[in-house]
């Protein structure tokens, strides 16, 4: 009789930016793409992972390309992304809860009215009680990308792996979408990442996942199955490690 494939992992770190949600749109959110995201988050919470999430907010508002189009304020523009992560957390919460999946939006900035204010030890605990906890407002401090939050929440939730969702299949020599001579990195480590400046991830980020040791791994969320696929082991997309 079949079986279904064993997890690898028991607490996970999922990134997801802010472009995630767009789908065949050029900004917002698609309502079909957020379920179909959703689906497969809840196909892995079904072999019993416990979830974080992160979610970014480019696709509602970027902070440094307005600074750089506009001169706007730094500090207000972080903050206005801050705000839009927010709004994509409660979007990813509405269609998870209609799927049938607990979930808790956390915000590292005061929100009560929408959420519950991050704080490590319920966060621990509400994964513990089989809830998704989706985090949002970054950091909540400016200067600081969503990918220095994932990497600084996967270090205060202790979890296994950084599993960060994009749109091509892994860490690349260069933009597959920019130079066709591009190739996939399977494997590398965190000082090839910073040698190379190979731009998926920021390098605060990377630095504080190698001095947790927390291993990051790189795939492409369009194609459905792919998290499951990761999930229980199978070689897609990139990983890097020490």
């Amino acid at each position: 009789m079949d079986t279904d494939p064993q997890p690898m992992y028991r607490r996970i770190l999922l990134k997801l930016s802010g472009e995630a949600l767009v789908g065949p749109n050029s900004f917002g959110i698609d309502y079909n793409t957020v379920e179909s995201i959703c689906r497969q988050i809840k196909d892995i919470k079904n072999l019993g992972l416990q979830i974080a999430i992160v979610v970014g907010g480019g696709n509602i508002f970027r902070g440094l390309r307005e600074v750089s189009k506009t001169g706007m304020d730094r500090v207000t523009a972080d903050n206005m992304g801050m705000l839009a992560t927010v709004i994509n957390a409660l979007a990813l919460q509405d269609k998870m809860e209609r799927l049938g999946v607990f979930t808790r939006v956390m915000s590292a900035v005061r929100i009560e009215s929408f959420c519950e204010v991050y704080i490590r030890r319920r966060a621990i605990r509400h994964m513990e009680k089989d809830r998704i906890v989706i985090l949002a407002a970054g950091t909540g401090n400016p200067y600081f990308s969503t990918d220095t939050a994932a990497a600084l929440r996967a270090s205060e939730l202790d979890t296994e792996v950084l599993i960060k969702a994009t749109n091509v299949d892994g860490v690349y020599t260069a933009d597959p979408k920019k130079d066709a001579g591009a190739t996939l990195i399977p494997e590398l480590n965190y000082m090839d990442v910073v040698k190379q400046r190979l731009g998926f991830m920021d390098m605060t980020a990377i630095t504080m996942c190698q001095e947790s040791r927390i291993p990051v791994m790189v795939f492409n969320l369009n194609h459905a199955g792919n998290l499951k696929k990761l999930i229980t082991g199978e070689k897609i997309g990139s990983i890097i490690h020490a």
